[in-house]
């Protein structure tokens, strides 16, 4: 060895004896922090002082979490936890809520994509949420079959699953904006009784299969265990279609309010007939006529007539932001964003205008467009600083546009109860305040 490196190593080796017993170059880390003041370590969770003890115990707020560091990069990151949560910076959530009986909507204006968290996914009731025992639970299926068969949770996963991404949207949806529309509503207070999942569980078909569908049979009822008993009659020819037994949504079992332990799925179909907390499926020869398909669920005409089983969902779009209370802070580019679904396959086209239907332009769909799912829709748009319109309409594969409002007044009547699905528009004054449309936009 050198007498160079031979001096080298002699003074590692004393500067290592001169440190305290016990220090390690972690320690050292954390006090070359420390130096830079108190103030910019004070974030760190209590629980991670036994990893770094040179690192304070920081005071919590009332949410139990430890202040926002100024600088993130000299402090301490949070542990792990058994479920994750959303930044105390973020905090969409439905409204209204405590309704037993009433709904609470999605937070449409808060969500990109297309996807809704199950958290958020709206929520109709009728009886409020049953609180059901998935072990106890069981599904019967009975009625012109030729074995009558009862499954749980656990058969039920037996059978090969599927998993696919669906809208479900209450047959209500749009109805404060019709009947009384007010500037200061949001997209969510608009139309926020639509959700869109992705739903995994057994083809319905396969469990009937199981069971043996007797000739002639061709309606099924199908039953929920909440207090209300909702049930709807559905044409056989639908159940064998496309029709789903779930039990997880994005990945996940159920949540309560959205039927756990399993409900039913009919792709496309207003919300009701996706009979939640699924019990009992009884086939048939003709429909069931129960009170959720007469007094419920019929929808007046101005021919003092109602339609009844008017299950499919039309083609609809709604601009997403800018929306109330949005306000534009200057001229330049904006991003008109929305969502665009139709219960009768996938939507083909969106066109955007902001001069309240005098031109319009097509916006970009944003892939995977998918049937009978939501779809995001874009267009960049420069604002000049000047009052604007805007407007999306939407069409499906089928051909099928949207209405304006006065065309769906005119067919439906004022007194329609169901499936609004007539153009949505939002005012942009010069100040840049966005506020919903009351008049469904003035279309050329």
């Amino acid at each position: 060895m050198s007498a160079r490196r031979k001096q080298a190593r002699e003074r590692k080796t004393a500067a290592v004896k001169t440190q305290p017993a016990g220090v390690t170059r972690r320690a050292v880390i954390g006090g070359a922090l420390g130096a830079l003041g108190a103030t910019a370590l004070a974030g760190v969770p209590g629980a991670l002082v036994g990893q770094q003890a040179s690192l304070p115990v920081p005071a919590s707020d009332a949410a139990g979490l430890p202040p926002v560091p100024d600088d993130p990069t000299k402090v301490q990151g949070l542990p792990t936890s058994a479920v994750g949560a959303r930044s105390r910076f973020e905090n969409p959530a439905r409204t209204p809520t405590g309704e037993v009986v009433g709904n609470s909507l999605t937070p449409l204006q808060e969500l990109t994509g297309t996807i809704t968290p199950a958290d958020l996914h709206f929520e109709r009731h009728h009886a409020g949420i049953p609180q059901i025992d998935p072990a106890r639970h069981r599904l019967l299926i009975h009625g012109m079959v030729d074995r009558p068969l009862v499954f749980s949770l656990a058969e039920l996963k037996r059978f090969p699953s599927v998993t696919c991404t669906h809208f479900i949207e209450c047959s209500g949806n749009g109805r404060a904006a019709y009947r009384a529309p007010k500037p200061e509503m949001t997209p969510q207070q608009v139309d926020g009784l639509t959700s869109n999942t992705e739903w995994t569980g057994a083809p319905l078909s396969l469990l009937l299969r199981e069971a043996g569908v007797r000739p002639g049979a061709s309606w099924l009822l199908a039953e929920g265990s909440d207090a209300a008993l909702l049930a709807r009659s559905i044409p056989l020819e639908k159940a064998e279609a496309d029709a789903l037994v779930v039990y997880a949504q994005n990945g996940e079992p159920l949540r309560p309010a959205q039927g756990y332990p399993m409900r039913l799925i009919l792709p496309g179909w207003e919300g009701n007939a996706n009979v939640k907390w699924l019990r009992r499926i009884k086939l048939g020869d003709a429909p069931f006529m129960t009170r959720w398909e007469t007094s419920k669920y019929t929808d007046p005409l101005p021919n003092d007539t109602a339609r009844i089983f008017s299950f499919d969902m039309d083609v609809k779009s709604i601009i997403t932001s800018p929306a109330y209370p949005s306000v534009l802070t200057e001229a330049g580019w904006w991003e008109i964003s929305g969502l665009a679904w139709s219960g009768r396959g996938a939507v083909s086209r969106v066109d955007v205008s902001t001069d309240g239907g005098r031109s319009w332009h097509e916006a970009e769909l944003q892939t995977p467009v998918l049937p009978k799912a939501h779809t995001r829709f874009r267009l960049p748009w420069r604002w000049d600083g000047r009052p604007a319109l805007l407007v999306s309409r939407a069409f499906d594969e089928t051909g099928a546009g949207q209405p304006t409002r006065a065309e769906f007044a005119r067919v439906r009547g004022k007194g329609t109860d169901f499936h609004f699905n007539h153009l949505r528009a939002w005012r942009v004054g010069a100040d840049g305040q966005v506020t919903f449309d009351v008049g469904g936009g003035t279309v050329a």
